[in-house]
């Protein structure tokens, strides 16, 4: 009884922390403080990596959607595009911010950017970070005491006991406890990020309302991110939205859409920002981002987010070609009868990446369509004389003409 009291007792710690001040640095001694120490490292090596994106429109385009969101913390949010292919947003306490390029990706409009920021925004208004680390630094420390008292009682008593086997038993009992500590203490600080999780999506909703953004986005957003992790090609990432778990941060999916549009149909109508702007913004950068995801090897998951792009009806030769090459590099059942069909729609757009010539012309090289690679690869060396691999197109057209297996 007076271990469970002790664990229950662990979850009860109260947070400390009060919104945040703007322009105020903490003290360098203070738990905040050593926070900022840490991230101003972090910032300097982001600087320096060579993942950030170096485009200044798109950077400073980011930064106007959190300036619009948080006006109060002018000059205390930095903003660094990364370009990494997984969605994601990240806070530091000292106002350091990553955006990723798989959020840019997915997002389809300004209005769902704007959602992720404010909630990001809003873990740092409510200093999130550092109610997370003092919470978790003292139940830290009940919890070491906890199985220390544990293991001195439990040693005593074996002692005691006289015999070696109930002294080996009174070990084990006394290591399965601690090991319930344990897993208490780390249960007791998910379950409190749960909750941030929770205010963070209000307090962000809220901030995108208030700026003029569409109140519907971040369910639609979170909607669009449920489908595509069910079309994953692994169970185990369709399974991770269906069911809460002891180390997930955020709440459960449905749990999540429901909260938001129970805000969204109390909230009045708001200026949405047309998605033809989001995508121009992000235009230049769609290869290379695609390119990037292709390279998470989720084939399932890329190609419902290369479809939903697409039904967009923009990109379509660019979004054709990385179709094209998802079912390349799967190679199963029909995926190269479905490679070689996508890379020919690619190459009926005026956006298609020249390398659908060239790509197209392999695969009907390996059916044994002569004539089709002969086009293609012709179509390809016309459209892009100085390739740098235009001898060994060259050389493949030599070999279809003699007739020689490529």
């Amino acid at each position: 009884m007076a271990f469970a009291v002790a664990i229950a007792g662990l979850a009860a710690i109260p947070a400390w922390s009060q919104p945040r001040t703007p322009h105020l640095r903490p003290a360098q001694a203070s738990d905040e403080g050593g926070l900022w120490g840490l991230s101003d490292k972090a910032e300097q090596q982001a600087r320096q990596s060579a993942e950030r994106n170096r485009d200044p429109a798109l950077n400073d385009y980011v930064a106007g959607i959190v300036a619009k969101l948080a006006p109060e913390y002018n000059g205390d949010i930095r903003v660094y595009v990364m370009d990494r292919p997984f969605l994601n947003a990240t806070m530091t306490p000292s106002g350091y911010t990553e955006v990723w390029s798989g959020l840019l990706l997915r997002a389809e409009s300004e209005d769902q950017l704007a959602f992720v920021l404010g909630h990001e925004i809003s873990h740092f208004a409510e200093n999130h970070s550092i109610e997370a680390y003092r919470a978790m630094k003292s139940r830290a420390q009940a919890t070491m005491a906890l199985q220390l008292a544990v293991t001195v009682v439990a040693a005593g008593a074996a002692i005691n006991t006289g015999s070696a086997q109930n002294s080996a038993d009174i070990m084990r009992t006394a290591s399965s406890v601690n090991d319930l500590l344990y897993l208490s203490q780390i249960s007791a600080y998910f379950g409190f990020s749960r909750e941030n999780e929770k205010q963070a999506d209000a307090l962000g909703f809220g901030r995108a309302v208030a700026a003029g953004y569409d109140p519907h986005a971040g369910a639609t957003m979170w909607r669009r991110l449920v489908a595509e992790t069910q079309a994953s090609s692994f169970k185990k990432v369709r399974d991770q939205e269906a069911r809460g778990s002891l180390f997930s941060t955020h709440p459960v999916s449905a749990e999540r859409i429901a909260a938001l549009d129970a805000l969204a149909s109390k909230a009045s109508k708001a200026t949405t920002v047309d998605r033809r702007a989001y995508r121009t913004m992000i235009r230049p950068h769609l290869p290379a981002w695609l390119k990037d995801d292709l390279r998470r090897r989720d084939p399932g998951e890329s190609l419902a987010l290369i479809e939903r792009l697409s039904a967009l009806g923009e990109d379509l030769g660019v979004l054709a070609f990385y179709r094209g090459e998802v079912h390349r590099q799967r190679r199963q059942n029909d995926d190269l009868v479905k490679a070689r069909q996508a890379y020919a729609a690619a190459t009926a757009e005026p956006d298609a990446p020249l390398s659908a010539w060239r790509a197209l012309g392999d695969l009907a090289a390996q059916a044994g369509d002569k004539p089709a690679a002969q086009a293609a690869y012709q179509d390809y060396l016309a459209r892009a004389p100085q390739a740098s691999d235009r001898w060994l197109v060259e050389s493949s057209l030599d070999a279809l003409a003699e007739g020689t297996t490529l």
